[in-house]
């Protein structure tokens, strides 16, 4: 600790550089840390990919810890700067993350990775292939249940961030309601994204959705 600074100073600097997040003080992976910088304009923002210059600031990737740090006020230490996060900033990241997850996807798909229809998915499923079963979070969740059922109880994770709107839009298709990811380079990446999401949003991957965890509640049709 250099002379004139404090504890509490020399602790946060440790936890930036340590990779240590700035809220709970603990050292975590690097893909269990969000890391925040200065944008051009003196906003903080989010660098999913690590890769941006300056200061850096690493927050645990779970949205609720995110919100900490913002309410907190804790970002303007860490980085050393007069800047008060956005109270939306938990929200933004989010919107990152799907964004990420979603081209993940779509990448796979275009590689030969993923593959959608119930009757293809249902055959990744049996024969052993599949990484994960992505299924729209807006379906029908009989429909849900029954595809999900093949997930050899739990072994092939079962994941549900999207609506089926946004995965026909990333997987150009219609009316997407499952999706298999399936193993290699892009499928796995996939997965990673999908698991960086799910983990953020509060839940564990292969716990809540494992095909045996709560099915989305359908709103009453009017009519």
């Amino acid at each position: 600790m250099e002379a004139g600074e404090t504890i509490g100073e020399a602790e946060l600097e440790a936890a930036v550089n340590g990779r240590m997040c700035i809220v709970s003080r603990k050292s975590l992976p690097a893909d269990a840390l969000i890391r925040f910088v200065l944008g051009p304009d003196g906003a903080v923002v989010a660098d999913l990919r690590r890769r941006l210059p300056g200061r850096g600031a690493h927050v645990e990737a779970r949205r609720e810890t995110v919100d900490l740090a913002v309410r907190r006020n804790l970002f303007a230490r860490a980085l050393k700067a007069s800047v008060k996060a956005p109270t939306e900033l938990g929200a933004e990241v989010d919107g990152l993350l799907a964004r990420h997850a979603l081209g993940a996807l779509g990448l796979a798909r275009k590689a030969g990775e993923l593959v959608t229809g119930s009757a293809k998915v249902e055959a990744a499923l049996r024969s052993g292939r599949a990484l994960a079963l992505v299924q729209a979070k807006d379906a029908s969740p009989d429909g849900l249940r029954k595809v999900a059922a093949l997930c050899r109880g739990g072994e092939i994770e079962v994941l549900r961030p999207f609506t089926s709107g946004e995965m026909d839009l990333a997987l150009g298709g219609v009316n997407v309601v499952h999706a298999a990811v399936l193993a290699g380079h892009a499928g796995a990446a996939a997965l990673k994204r999908l698991e960086a999401l799910t983990t953020y949003r509060g839940a564990s991957p292969g716990d809540e959705f494992d095909g045996r965890g709560p099915l989305p509640v359908q709103e009453a049709e009017a009519e």
